[in-house]
């Protein structure tokens, strides 16, 4: 939840993003020219099989948009078609589109489940995206193969319809000032997972249907990497669920429930979303923000000496004024580095994290009165939310995957019970052979469980996971496909989601048709 005296705070943050539009410079002299364009449209399909004694271990679920089941050994069938305009970059407008369906088989559930994993078509007109459906978006700042993930917009739960107006990629402001960059996002969606709340949930438990969602994200980059080896990257990730029909919701008075709450979806809770304005019906006479509001502020420090890459990265997570800003201090976050090796039949990249939520402002919470008129915004309870259960998606924790996701609970609770930890994670990956790639990460967590639901006594939690995928390349002039055979092994040893073990294969082929044309293209 976010305090409503942020309205002049997020408002400035809003006019940042909308600031991206009008920056870039304008095209000075235009020539026409005929290139020889390529369009590709990619196939892919994908069978994969995973054993485990009874839960599946983190890093085999973990990190892979939602497509996975955490209990029970499992099959899964998976294939789509995709279009990517990064292939028709010649061109102003472009269009991308892709589809990708999954079916789903597991011991622990009857019969076959079907999902729409991705549905999507993505409109561009140079440099600004319209983006529209359910697609797989990548995490900002981190390396997809090996960091534990974005403590916002991580890659951990299934993706969210939305529509999306974007600039994907860093524009510069022109050419006199290469040195500055923007980037970001404007996105309203909707929940897809109500209805499975409903079932998964014990009978009085609180659930949302129809939930609504925003998004948003602004970014600059400083410095020119042509012209001196470091640049510098800041930003804020915003979100906020909102609007639906709430189910048995907790109120923030005196613990009560209510029934069944209709939550408001007017034109006006649109506008509320995007800076934390309003306040909920459960709220009582302790006013906060309307819906779940929470976000991160990211900066990244990057370095590129010969065939080194060194970056240095922070990502600062919210969930109301107090960690917003620097009222309480930010003692929480998580810190990271990778390094980018020199070609070598050992690594290409080794990343390091360490991150901690174990302050999240101090245990005391306590909202201004008449007989004690100080404000204590304390128990901030990362994740969770008295109306919108958490920051999960199916289950799922839409952020940073080191917050154990609901699902390893097996109690019918969608809560983030262990929201209160520190944890080191390491990862590594390379290509020794041609075709043969892998990866090895390893995450060890001290969880004290939650303000709200404590531990009694502090808990530990190791995870670790070898991957390896070897490519078989299939090529011709205007086709070039491959099957890419994949096996991994991964283990948890610990007292806080318990002990598992499992393996994997996946046997995947991928065919790019390629088709050559002439277009007219313009020469800025």
């Amino acid at each position: 939840m976010l305090h409503k005296n942020l309205k002049p705070a997020i408002l400035a943050a809003a006019m940042f993003l909308a600031s991206l539009s009008p920056a870039v410079a304008q095209e000075e002299e235009k020539s026409t020219a005929l290139q020889d364009a390529v369009t590709d449209i990619e196939v892919f399909s994908q069978l994969q099989g995973s054993v485990n004694d009874g839960f599946s271990p983190l890093w085999l679920v973990a990190n892979r948009y939602g497509l996975s089941t955490v209990k029970g050994n499992n099959a899964m069938l998976r294939a789509g078609i995709a279009h990517s305009t990064v292939y028709n970059k010649e061109r102003k407008w472009r269009i991308g589109y892709g589809v990708d369906l999954a079916l789903i088989t597991a011991s622990s559930q009857r019969g076959l489940r079907a999902y729409i994993q991705q549905a999507y078509a993505d409109f561009e007109y140079k440099w600004l995206r319209l983006s529209v459906g359910s697609k797989q978006r990548p995490m900002m700042m981190k390396d997809r193969d090996l960091s534990s993930g974005s403590q916002t917009f991580g890659i951990n739960a299934r993706p969210i319809p939305e529509v999306r107006i974007e600039v994907p990629e860093y524009v510069t402001l022109g050419k006199k000032v290469p040195w500055l960059a923007l980037k970001g996002h404007f996105s309203y969606g909707m929940m897809t997972d109500g209805k499975w709340q409903r079932d998964y949930v014990t009978p009085g438990t609180h659930y949302v249907r129809k939930a609504l969602y925003h998004s948003k994200a602004g970014f600059i980059r400083l410095g020119n990497e042509k012209k001196f080896p470091l640049t510098f990257e800041a930003g804020l990730e915003m979100a906020c669920e909102f609007g639906g029909t709430a189910y048995n919701p907790n109120s923030r008075v005196f613990n009560e429930k209510f029934e069944k709450v209709k939550i408001g979806s007017s034109f006006k809770d649109f506008i509320r979303a995007i800076y934390g304005g309003g306040h909920d019906v459960t709220d009582g006479s302790y006013n906060n923000a309307k819906g779940n509001t929470l976000g991160s502020w990211m900066f990244r420090l990057n370095g590129k000496i010969k065939d080194w890459g060194l970056h240095l990265y922070y990502d600062h997570f919210f969930e109301d004024h107090s960690q917003l800003f620097m009222q309480y201090g930010w003692r929480d976050g998580l810190i990271g580095l990778q390094i980018d090796f020199p070609k070598n039949p050992v690594a290409a990249t080794l990343v390091y994290e360490f991150i901690n939520t174990r302050d999240q402002s101090g245990p005391i919470y306590h909202d201004k009165t008449n007989q004690f008129p100080v404000q204590m915004s304390g128990c901030d309870n990362y994740y969770n939310h008295n109306i919108y259960q958490g920051w999960q998606q199916w289950g799922q924790a839409i952020g940073n995957a080191l917050y154990y996701s609901p699902l390893y609970n097996d109690n019918g609770s969608l809560l983030f019970t262990g929201n209160r930890f520190q944890a080191h994670h390491i990862g590594v990956k390379g290509e020794p052979v041609e075709g043969l790639k892998y990866r090895i990460m390893i995450s060890h967590q001290k969880n004290w469980g939650g303000y709200y639901t404590p531990f009694l006594g502090e808990r530990h939690e190791t995870s670790w996971l070898c991957e390896v995928n070897y490519k078989l390349p299939l090529k011709s002039s205007l086709r070039k496909g491959f099957w890419t055979v994949g096996l991994a092994v991964a283990q948890d040893r610990g007292n806080v989601i318990g002990n598992h073990w499992g393996g994997q294969l996946s046997v995947s082929y991928e065919n790019i048709l390629r088709k050559k044309h002439s277009v007219k293209t313009l020469e800025l």
